[in-house]
């Protein structure tokens, strides 16, 4: 059996059968261990486990009939064997590495399956780029399926990305094998308004048999929600509230809960459970976004249950979370999520439940990891020029570029709108702020956490840079940050107290291709290289975690004390998330889908 590409169930059904029926020797088989039966909500002692051809083929008393010369044997001795977990909605870019790199962090954590949806990507490459990380999924040792991005760019007339894409190009991703679904669909107003474009991708993706994701992004449940479930998205991760995960199950959907390197919102809604006494098996886990120092430091979906537990679930329950509701979700269950015969023999040998000690992973009956410790090879993944050098500014920008004029006859103050940065959460608030006015330019004062916000475009090197007012970092001092992951259109965004720092901050990353730059006093403090579309490293998790320890370690120095400060960085300018965000064409109401003046 090819390690990177499972055999299908169909060509080895019959060795299973002899397997368990004696007539052929396992591959592997795993004794004396304690069941994680998902199915069954059971934790069966004294358990054999007998794998061939990459697929469990015996779980039962004794698999003493299934060893021959040629079968390795393990002893689990009383350890508990579950099925590998799975990450039902993610972004490997948010990861600030390829494929291959995420894979490699997340495995030792016991992360055998992943839906990754690389909408990142798609808004600057296209449709070639789903198709470059959907063909390095494909030749991972664990299963990573890929969701077609449906909303390219997220908001059309409020954004401009470096791509789009349409009905067309899902109804031909469809065709390729990775392809699990449709990627959230985020334009929430546009399926309840029946936008063709959203129609046409959600009927394309139906009529291929598969499941499409959802995103609402609002507090309200009225009309406008209903309008959105009967479009068709089958799941969920945007809720925050106790009643949003209600409100998602009893519509028939799916309620994703998220825990992320800076998103917290299982605690709240899994309530809907541990409270209310929901069906648990309509609710699932996930990350949606973790960065490199969470996976090499934190873990992967191992943190995420083990976090579930610790808000009042059994363990068994946030297992079932983590594994069965995803597989069923995704129409997988005869393949994976499940310790039992005929599934792939992903699977994870654990010493504590409830802590989730792992000792050793598998996937496909091989083993990949044991004591933390990554054992399989994986050689990087190559990516071609055309994914890079995607910075195009067009000109070098100057402190100028960042400067904001006031209205004319503004006096010595003016009135501006603030995006207000809520800690641990994507949505920000919409604020306002008085802040002065000095030779015409609207200067906040030092003392207060205001500071200047810049979207620079970067897709078309027209030069253009739009400005605004941001709370929330606590910056003190002259510095700036500046990146060209900015969810979802990836233009770049510099936020900072000093226009001369952002500008060097914003030329750096044309200089090196993309990625996250912080200048303070004028000089370089951390610079993490994301060269692969500006989205990716193409270094090792470890360098690039290390690399976003200087970057932390950088906005601590300037005063920034936000849980995971780059990534609320990285959304600011996502324009499908209330309440207030920036984009390459201004200031915008995410309430109201209106562009705003900057000044009230």
């Amino acid at each position: 059996m090819s390690m990177d590409r499972p055999e299908p169930f169909d060509s080895v059904a019959p060795q299973l059968v002899d397997v368990a029926m004696g007539r052929t020797q396992a591959d592997l088989v795993v004794r004396n261990a304690r069941w994680v039966n998902v199915h069954s909500g059971e934790i069966i002692p004294a358990t054999d486990i007998a794998v061939k051809a990459g697929r469990f083929a015996y779980c039962g008393p004794d698999a003493a009939h299934t060893i021959g010369e040629g079968t390795r044997v393990v002893d689990a001795a009383g350890r508990y064997v579950m099925p590998g977990l799975c990450d039902a909605h993610m972004h490997v870019e948010s990861g600030m590495v390829t494929v291959t790199e995420f894979c490699r962090a997340v495995i030792p954590h016991g992360t055998t399956s992943m839906f990754i949806d690389p909408h990142e990507i798609a808004n600057v490459l296209g449709l070639p780029g789903v198709k470059l990380m959907h063909d390095e999924a494909v030749v991972q040792p664990v299963n990573v399926w890929v969701q077609m991005p449906s909303c390219v760019p997220s908001a059309p007339g409020l954004e401009e990305g470096g791509a789009v894409l349409g009905p067309a190009d899902v109804a031909e991703a469809m065709d390729w094998p990775a392809i699990i679904g449709l990627g959230e669909v985020m334009n929430f107003p546009g399926v309840a308004a029946n936008d063709a474009t959203m129609v046409g991708e959600i009927a394309a993706t139906r009529r291929a048999g598969k499941t499409v994701g959802g995103h609402y992004a609002s507090p309200d449940l009225g009309r406008a929600f209903h309008g959105y479930v009967a479009g068709g998205p089958e799941d969920d991760h945007e809720g925050t509230r106790m009643e949003d995960a209600a409100a998602r199950v009893r519509q028939g959907m799916k309620a994703m809960l998220r825990l992320g390197s800076a998103w917290y919102d299982v605690a709240a809604q899994v309530r809907a459970i541990t409270e209310m006494g929901l069906d648990s098996r309509h609710f699932i886990l996930c990350t949606d976004d973790c960065h490199s120092g969470t996976l090499v430091r934190d873990g992967h979906m191992d943190r995420v249950v083990r976090h579930a537990i610790s808000r009042g679930l059994k363990p068994m329950t946030a297992i079932q979370m983590a594994t069965i509701n995803t597989a069923e979700h995704f129409k997988l269950e005869r393949e994976i999520g499940s310790v039992t015969p005929g599934r792939r023999a992903d699977f994870l040998i654990v010493s504590d439940l409830s802590e989730l000690s792992i000792d050793e992973v598998y996937g496909r009956g091989v083993r990949l990891a044991a004591a933390g410790t990554l054992e399989a090879d994986m050689p990087a993944y190559a990516y071609p020029a055309s994914a890079k050098a995607t910075v195009k500014l067009g000109r070098p920008l100057t402190a100028e570029d960042f400067c904001v004029s006031a209205p004319a006859g503004a006096g010595g103050t003016a009135k501006v709108r603030v995006i207000g940065v809520v800690e641990n959460q994507a949505p920000t608030k919409a604020l306002t702020a008085t802040i002065p006015v000095v030779d015409g330019v609207a200067m906040p004062d030092a003392a207060s956490d205001v500071c200047r916000i810049a979207l620079v475009e970067r897709h078309r090197a027209s030069g253009g840079v739009v400005n605004g007012f941001v709370s929330g970092f606590g910056y003190r001092g002259g510095c700036a940050m500046a990146s060209t992951v900015a969810h979802d259109s990836h233009h770049m965004i510099v936020v900072g107290t000093s226009e001369e720092d952002m500008a060097l901050a914003a030329n750096r990353l044309g200089e090196v291709g993309g990625g996250v730059t912080f200048f303070a006093d004028g000089e370089e403090r951390a610079l993490i290289e994301m060269p692969i579309a500006g989205l990716m490293s193409d270094e090792r998790a470890e360098i690039v975690a290390a690399k976003a320890d200087r970057l932390i370690a950088a906005m601590r120095e300037a005063g920034c004390t936000l849980n995971n400060a780059y990534m609320q960085h990285s959304l600011l300018a996502l324009v499908v998330i209330p309440s207030l965000r920036i984009s390459d064409k201004g200031i915008v109401d995410v309430e109201t889908f209106e562009l705003v003046d900057l000044f009230v």
